[in-house]
């Protein structure tokens, strides 16, 4: 079992990630062009899948027992 607060830190860092692949997201389409372009937005949606994938496994595994 993983202590709560771990799992706080956890979806903390999950929804960082969020926030900063919405960040590169923006900065990509509206300010980069070519190479770095494509490379911010592959790293972006990578994050994207990452912070997903914490925030569904932190949701979906239940309440902590006491």
């Amino acid at each position: 079992m993983i202590d709560p607060m771990m799992r706080m830190y956890i979806s903390f860092g999950g929804m960082g990630a969020l926030v900063l692949s919405a960040v590169l997201i923006l900065l990509a389409r509206h300010k980069l062009y070519g190479f770095f372009r494509v490379i911010i937005s592959i790293l972006a949606y990578s994050l994207l899948i990452v912070g997903s994938l914490i925030i569904f496994f932190i949701v979906f595994s239940g309440p902590t027992p006491e």
